[in-house]
C-alpha cells in the first residue's frame, strides 16, 4: 500500500531488476477506479544533486502503453545521451498509459473513467511519492505524439498553470480525427466543443499559455491539419513554434525529434 494512503497501492520495479535507468510502476488510479503503468526515465547519478530534477510527461499515441517510447522509441537512451553531452539538463521522464480504454482513451473523461485526471494528477503524484529525486515544486513538462500530442496541447492549454511548456509531435489536432484511428464505442460521455477544441482552448487562456512547440513530418497524413492550426494560432496572435521536418507518421520519426521536444523544455 502507499505510504500516504493516497494510493491504496502503489508498485515498483526492483532496483536488482532495473537497466538504463529505467524503472516501471503500477498504482491503482483514484480518477480510472483501476490500476495503471507508468515507466520512468531517471537519470544516473540524479541522486547526488541538491535540487529536484524537471518532470517530463510523455504521452503516446492510440494502441500503445506505457512501454511504448522506451522500447519502440528509445527515448531513455536519447535523455541519457542528451545529458551526458551537456546539451539538456538532468530530467526525469514519466511515461503513462492513456488507462487503456479501446485503442485510446483521448485523454479525456468518458465512459465514467477521467483519463484527463489520471495524467494531470494520480501521473505526477505517484512520481513523486516514488522518485526521491521528484517534486512539485519542480518545473513540470508535457508531450506526446499523434493522440499524445492532441492530450499534451490540450491539457496545456486547459491547464496552463500546470506546465512549464508543452510540445506535440505528430499530433492529432482535431478530436474527431481520433475516429480514423479507432474501432468500437465512441465517447458516451457529451464533452463540449470548447473542451475538445484546441484552439478554443488556447483562445480562452490566451494570456496565461506555456510556451507551445509542435511539428509534423512533411509526409504524415495529419500534416494540413497541423499547418491549419499552426496558420490559426498566427492569425490570433498566439506564440508558439511550428516546425516540419522530412519524415511520415512513424517511430522513425518520432525518435528523432522527440529531441526537439527536449531541447525546447531545456531552454
Amino acid at each position: 500500500m502507499s505510504d500516504d494512503n493516497y494510493f491504496f497501492t502503489l508498485e515498483t520495479s526492483d532496483p536488482a531488476f532495473e537497466t538504463e535507468q529505467v524503472r516501471h510502476l503500477t498504482v491503482k488510479s483514484l480518477a480510472l477506479g483501476h490500476r495503471a503503468d507508468i515507466s520512468l526515465f531517471v537519470p544516473a547519478g540524479s541522486e547526488n544533486l541538491s535540487q529536484p530534477l524537471p518532470l517530463v510527461l510523455l504521452l503516446h499515441g492510440v494502441y500503445g502503453s506505457h512501454w511504448a517510447w522506451l522500447y519502440k522509441g528509445g527515448v531513455h537512451r536519447t535523455a541519457a545521451r542528451l545529458i551526458a553531452e551537456g546539451r539538456i539538463a538532468p530530467m526525469i521522464l514519466a511515461m503513462p498509459s492513456d488507462g487503456l480504454w479501446q485503442d485510446g482513451s483521448g485523454y479525456l473523461p468518458h465512459h465514467h473513467r477521467d483519463y484527463e485526471r489520471w495524467i494531470l494528477e494520480d501521473v505526477p503524484r505517484a512520481v513523486y511519492e516514488t522518485v526521491e529525486q521528484a517534486s512539485p515544486d519542480a518545473p513540470l513538462f508535457i508531450a506526446g505524439l499523434s493522440m499524445g500530442g492532441y492530450g499534451a496541447l490540450r491539457l496545456a492549454a486547459k491547464y496552463p498553470d500546470r506546465f512549464q511548456a508543452c510540445a506535440g509531435l505528430s499530433s492529432v489536432i482535431y478530436f474527431e480525427q481520433l475516429n480514423q484511428f479507432v474501432e468500437g464505442p465512441r465517447l458516451d460521455t457529451p464533452i463540449p466543443a470548447t473542451e475538445k477544441n484546441l484552439l478554443d482552448l488556447m483562445l480562452k487562456n490566451r494570456n496565461t499559455l506555456p510556451p507551445i512547440r509542435f511539428d509534423c513530418g512533411r509526409d504524415d497524413f495529419l500534416l494540413a491539419a497541423n499547418r491549419e492550426f499552426h496558420q490559426a494560432l498566427q492569425q490570433q496572435g498566439i506564440p508558439h513554434i511550428y516546425e516540419e521536418f522530412d519524415g511520415d507518421h512513424n517511430w522513425d520519426y518520432w525518435q528523432k525529434h522527440i529531441v526537439d521536444a527536449l531541447l525546447f523544455f531545456n531552454e
